[in-house]
């Protein structure tokens, strides 16, 4: 019987789900900044509070697992290094140049930028994996998507020039996103994705944090009651977007699942514009959303071919 991870509808709303989750987290980490008080150009105190929310995340994860399944905690010895290499991947290194490369870009270049990381995981896909090459129907997904991403932001202004710790950064966190995204499948396959989730989260933000706290300024945060509701909910959405995207991962081709988080930008506009004063819905958002679904339909349409392997 195939698993709940295994049955295509499913996956298309759980992927699509986990990326709607994501997308909340740009209007939510907008409005936790204010609330805050935290400095427009404080990188260190950004990085100390991801590094919180993805170590609440992740203890979520793990505290979890204890209570329901304390034996899917337990790891091999030969899983541990790949576990801390891969949360220093998916969370330490990506989110670090994130957030320092984000600080210094537009939004137009800092929404194209971060999709770039679907492109590099159908490029490493088409050679890690025999089953999983590139083909007419994710060429259509990622010129859909990647053209969606552009319309939305029409407008916004796009500059075309190079800074490495600008537009480079962020093509440095979208290669450390697909790298993790293909170690995060080979590791699942001897490892439950919960598991995996709940210990790459606490390592990558524990690093995170080691870094951050001895150069982070006093009261660079200040916690209101609505700070605090808005950081459990950032780390509450990474918990369960993280654990349903790896479960998802380990029983899907790597490449198709990447082309569903070309939806991530477009709903944190969305949601943006419901719940951000000054932020509309616009034409050219409207346009977006369509594009990316005309990716997604060629994306499945079909037959799934062969089964996920290598």
């Amino acid at each position: 019987m195939k698993s709940i991870y295994e049955k295509k509808w499913a996956v298309i709303l759980i992927a699509i789900f986990c990326s709607i989750l994501w997308g909340s987290a740009f209007p939510v980490l907008k409005i936790s900044y204010e609330e805050l008080q935290m400095a427009a150009d404080d990188t260190i105190a950004k990085m100390v509070l991801a590094g919180m929310r993805f170590l609440l995340a992740g203890l979520m994860i793990l505290v979890g697992l204890i209570i329901t399944n304390p034996k899917r905690l337990l790891v091999t010895r030969r899983q541990i290094p790949v576990l801390i290499l891969l949360g220093i991947f998916q969370t330490t290194v990506q989110y670090y140049f994130f957030y320092n490369g984000l600080a210094n870009v537009t939004g137009m270049q800092g929404a194209i930028l971060s999709s770039a990381g679907t492109f590099f995981v159908v490029i490493l896909a088409h050679f890690f994996y025999k089953n999983d090459r590139m083909d007419w129907k994710k060429g259509i997904g990622l010129i859909a998507g990647f053209a969606g991403i552009i319309v939305a932001n029409w407008g916004q202004g796009l500059e075309l020039s190079f800074q490495l710790n600008g537009e480079g950064f962020m093509i440095l966190s979208a290669v450390a996103a697909a790298i993790a995204t293909i170690m995060a499948k080979e590791l699942a396959v001897g490892i439950h994705p919960f598991t995996l989730t709940g210990w790459q989260l606490s390592i990558g933000a524990a690093v995170m944090l080691l870094i951050g706290l001895p150069q982070l300024s006093e009261n660079a945060m200040r916690f209101t009651p609505l700070g605090w509701g808005l950081f459990f909910y950032s780390a509450l959405l990474s918990a369960v977007a993280f654990a349903l995207w790896y479960s998802i991962l380990k029983y899907n081709k790597a490449g198709e699942i990447a082309i569903y988080k070309f939806i991530t930008p477009l709903s944190g506009a969305l949601l943006s514009a419901m719940l951000i004063p000054g932020e509309a819905i616009n034409v050219y958002i409207v346009g977006a959303i369509a594009l990316v679904a005309v990716g997604i339909i060629a994306l499945n349409y079909g037959g799934r071919g062969r089964k996920n392997g290598k």
